[in-house]
């Protein structure tokens, strides 16, 4: 089969591998039919993920048609339709059993990270039962390729630990896909002011068209001065990190007020300051978060109910094997004016 193969930092290759097999009795093997790339995928580009090493394929997203199935497979047969979570889960270790499939003692974030991932023809699934989700016949497989990953990060790792109420007015910063996701999903819990700060002056345009009360370019610097203004000088009660580098964590801390809550989403690859000299006496709650994807089914109901549509979070689309094309123009995301790109086979 061909895939997208990880060769070192700044390193891709399109090439021919070993297709999957079943290794365990709990694993099945999928045959892609639409993935897509994620925001960590380019940090594991840039090498801030030591774990993965030269050679893995990457990608921890999809829908697919099961092409084969372990011994020990109960809810899947072959030719079943079926998501694919970001997330694997065995759902009897000491974690899963407390909800927390992001830390399974045989899964995790292992797609794409420690195993072999969707940007590919064919997937090796473990644990199957628990980390695979059976579509409907006449679904949109490109609204349910958002569920493997961003939907349920945005509410999960931004909007929940961040604890969102009515009536509050957040900051999400940064607005590619996991930061829309957020915007999206944050609306299930009516606050009253939503600001969206990006750098990119179309993303910021279409954060507008998703539900976003203001928008702020902080490519000026002044984005501080700007939420402040809007906040009557008090600071915003969540903010959003949706980004992953250090300017944008700090930014958070100068714009959560007192009593509120950072809520870390970005893959860090690098430090961060955190100034507890500011903000020590605020009552700040900071919280980071792997998904554990525990929201999963019910995204998917408001999904296929169109309560969410994140299908139009979709700008580009190439076949499978453009990839390294596509990757080009999410890599470029201002210049293309690019927010999720759909591969297909």
């Amino acid at each position: 089969m061909k895939a997208l193969v990880y060769q070192g930092p700044g390193e891709k290759s399109w090439e021919e591998k070993s297709k999957p097999v079943i290794i365990k009795p709990t694993d099945a093997v999928v045959k892609i039919l639409k993935t897509t790339i994620c925001g960590t995928d380019l940090h594991i580009m840039k090498g801030d993920l030591p774990a993965v090493t030269k050679g893995r394929i990457i990608g921890h997203e999809g829908v697919g048609m099961i092409e084969d199935v372990g011994s020990a497979v109960g809810n899947f047969k072959i030719g079943d339709h079926v998501i694919i979570s970001c997330i694997t889960s065995c759902g009897k270790c000491e974690y899963c059993k407390k909800g927390m499939y992001s830390h399974c003692e045989d899964g995790g974030w292992i797609l794409g990270n420690l195993i072999d991932g969707t940007q590919a023809e064919y997937v090796r699934i473990p644990h199957a039962d628990n980390s695979l989700y059976l579509i409907p016949d006449g679904s949109d497989e490109e609204a349910l390729v958002m569920l493997s990953d961003i939907l349920p990060t945005g509410l999960e790792c931004g909007v929940l630990n961040g604890q969102v109420k009515p009536g509050d007015t957040i900051a999400i910063v940064g607005a590619g896909p996991i930061g829309m996701a957020a915007l999206l999903t944050s609306q299930f819990y009516t606050p009253a002011e939503i600001i969206v700060i990006d750098l990119d002056s179309n993303r910021l345009e279409v954060a507008k068209t998703f539900g976003a009360t203001h928008v702020i370019n902080s490519g000026d610097g002044k984005a501080v001065k700007e939420v402040m203004a809007l906040t009557n000088n008090k600071g915003v009660d969540v903010a959003i990190e949706a980004v992953g580098l250090p300017a944008t964590f700090e930014l958070c801390e100068s714009i959560a007020g007192a009593g509120g809550h950072i809520a870390n989403i970005g893959v860090h690859g690098k430090s961060v300051t955190l100034h507890l000299e500011t903000l020590w006496s605020k009552n700040i709650t900071i919280t980071t978060r792997l998904v554990d994807t525990v929201t999963t089914p019910m995204l998917f109901k408001n999904v296929q109910s169109k309560k969410i549509q994140p299908q139009k979070l979709i700008t580009h689309h190439f076949k499978l094997d453009q990839i390294l094309k596509a990757y080009d123009a999410f890599e470029n995301a201002s210049k293309e004016k690019t927010l999720k790109v759909m591969l297909t086979s």
